[in-house]
């Protein structure tokens, strides 16, 4: 079956090469395109598509706007980020409105396809460096939040200083799962959690813990049940909150 796909950019430009692109593709369909947030987020609700590729800048409602309306509205459908803006700020807010990938727009073409698929199967894209840089910033923010403190339902950033985003309000977007525990987690599960938490590929895992790449990969889709998170970025955040990723570890 092939992967459904809306394009979503403010310019015709884009959209055209990605068309060409898709259209090589056997696996791949495109089924929409949107010149801005709004079209893609009523695009999404008509067709359903599996992934919607979005630009952050756009008229009328901007990219992370579009993607938290996606993600609360349809969280079937996966969003994969393509901008020109390797920022921080625009990685966060993605992230934080339920974006399963984020690439910019220098990527080879080649991995713009197969970062669709990724996100069409229901993992999250990041590169490693990208997550051990945003795990990084985590955690010299500050200590994570107390179990309490999650359980009382702060937002995925709470805690985080550094002048660089405020607290979210709890309600916008996809909420971390502030009643995730980690009681039904086995001891080995919690050590490909701590390795996912640091930026490690599932091959990366596999190699550290001396396990076949399907082992690692199968362990980390109990996690993503047990833990009730939507992708690798959340089990990412969740490795970051429960203490097992931390300065010096």
């Amino acid at each position: 079956m092939s992967v459904t796909v809306v394009l979503a950019d403010d310019q015709p430009l884009i959209r055209a090469g990605l068309r060409v692109l898709l259209a090589e593709t056997d696996d791949l369909k495109l089924v929409g395109e949107a010149g801005d947030g709004l079209q893609a987020v009523e695009l999404t609700e008509s067709l359903r598509p599996d992934v919607v590729v979005m630009d952050l800048r756009m008229p009328r409602l901007d990219g992370i706007g579009a993607t938290r309306l996606i993600a609360e509205r349809h969280p079937a459908t996966r969003v994969l980020v393509l901008t020109t803006f390797d920022d921080d700020e625009y990685l966060y807010g993605a992230l934080q409105a339920g974006a399963s990938g984020f690439l910019v727009k220098d990527v080879a073409l080649d991995d713009m396809l197969a970062a669709i698929r990724v996100v069409a199967a229901g993992d999250a894209l990041i590169a490693p460096s990208l997550t051990r840089r945003l795990v990084d910033d985590l955690i010299g923010r500050g200590p994570a939040p107390a179990e309490g403190e999650r359980r009382a339902g702060r937002g995925r950033w709470a805690g985080a200083g550094a002048g660089r985003r405020p607290d979210p309000d709890p309600g916008d977007g996809p909420v971390q799962p502030a009643a995730a525990s980690l009681s039904a987690v086995t001891e080995r599960e919690k050590e490909v959690l701590t390795l996912v938490g640091s930026g490690l590929s599932n091959a990366e895992i596999a190699t550290r813990l001396v396990i076949s790449p399907a082992t690692a990969k199968a362990h980390v889709a109990r996690l993503l049940t047990k833990l009730d998170a939507r992708d690798r970025v959340q089990l990412v955040i969740l490795a970051y909150e429960f203490g097992l990723v931390a300065p010096g570890r």
